[in-house]
């Protein structure tokens, strides 16, 4: 069933130790460091990291998700869906409809919605496939009156020519929030191709990790059989050779986030950014949470802590579009308010990996 973010985030505000921001930051900016490494980063005892991670984990501050680098493994294309939609038909109506219809798709691993708009995060082997679920959305939405005037719009970024400069990373955010001292702003294109051959045992434990990232090696060894040193080495090679990449997510509404921002851009086709040299790298900033791009057009996710956050934001995202004479008309900008906003599909790519893999 889809979770409503009053069920799936706490709405109360909780105010963090200065050395639990330092912990949380860390543990957001290096999802698979260790204690003694997240203790050296954030220069804290190891002692006081373990028990400040083992309490945030267990009060749900952050959610720990394995992605698979589909990329390598016979995905092609990286979809994002957007809609506007009736604000007649009741949210929950709506929902009831696309969970059984369109969300159960394996191709679709993140959904969110408002009344009167929602997007949705694909990965798709070929064009046919999400063309074959666009259609069925069309057809669904437009037949039940769901629809405004508007088509559902699609942007497919195809991995061989485009990139991804950032993917559900709070960590540039959280930085800003908390205010910590870290000038490391390296972008890069966090869905890089190496095509992979995986035999039978990897296809089983790298389908295994993405259900279950939490899971350690003698958990893992138990469910599959293998041993754990062997789940160790492969783990390590997963993470090491582009086949699997780990990230916390964490629940920004506890951390005072109430606003997210979804843009389509489309870049004026007289002059585009500069693609090859990541030219489009300019416009993004500290409450970018995700961006994808090719050579003519973008979609930019943003997060934020109030309206006014937003308004800067987006004031100095167009500055820089137009100052840089890339685009002849303003972007979509969609605006959802956290505390109205369902997830209706949690990001979630066990489906997807399945699918390609036939674990």
């Amino acid at each position: 069933m889809a979770k409503d973010f009053n069920s799936y985030f706490t709405f109360i505000y909780v105010s963090l130790t200065e050395y639990e921001k330092k912990v949380l930051y860390a543990i957001i900016k290096y999802p698979t460091a260790n204690d003694r490494e997240i203790a050296e980063k954030a220069e804290v005892k190891q002692s006081t990291v373990a028990a400040i991670r083992k309490r945030l984990r267990k009060e749900g501050y952050f959610t720990t998700v394995a992605i698979p680098m589909l990329q390598n493994v016979g995905a092609e294309l990286l979809i994002f869906t957007h809609a506007s939609f009736n604000p007649v038909i009741p949210l929950s109506k709506r929902l009831e409809i696309t969970e059984k219809k369109i969300e159960a798709f394996e191709e679709i691993v993140f959904s969110l919605g408002e009344e009167d708009k929602g997007f949705s995060i694909g990965f798709s082997k070929n064009y046919t496939d999400i063309a074959r679920i666009n259609d069925i959305r069309t057809k669904t939405f437009g037949k039940l009156g769901l629809l405004e005037k508007e088509y559902p719009d699609i942007a497919v970024f195809p991995f061989k020519i485009s990139k991804t400069y950032r993917f559900f990373d709070f960590s540039h955010p959280l930085r800003e929030t908390f205010g910590i001292d870290d000038n490391d702003n390296q972008i890069d294109n966090f869905f890089k191709i190496d095509e992979k051959n995986l035999s039978k045992n990897e296809k089983k434990l790298l389908c295994s990790i993405v259900k279950n990232p939490e899971l350690n090696s003698k958990q893992l060894s138990s469910m599959l059989g293998l041993t754990r040193h062997t789940i160790g080495r492969l783990k390590r090679k997963f993470l090491n050779e582009g086949y699997l990449k780990i990230i916390n997510i964490p629940d920004f509404k506890k951390l005072g986030f109430c606003l997210l921002a979804f843009y389509h851009i489309l870049f004026d086709p007289h002059n585009p950014p500069n693609f090859e040299k990541d030219g489009i790298k300019e416009i993004i900033n500290d409450e970018t949470i995700l961006m994808a791009a090719r050579e003519f057009e973008s979609i930019l996710i943003s997060i934020h802590s109030s309206y006014e956050a937003y308004k800067s934001s987006n004031t100095i995202i167009l500055q820089k579009l137009k100052e840089n004479g890339w685009i002849a008309k303003n972007p979509l900008v969609k605006i959802y308010s956290l505390n109205k906003t369902v997830i209706i599909k949690n990001l979630n790519f066990y489906p997807i990996v399945n699918k390609l893999l036939f674990c």
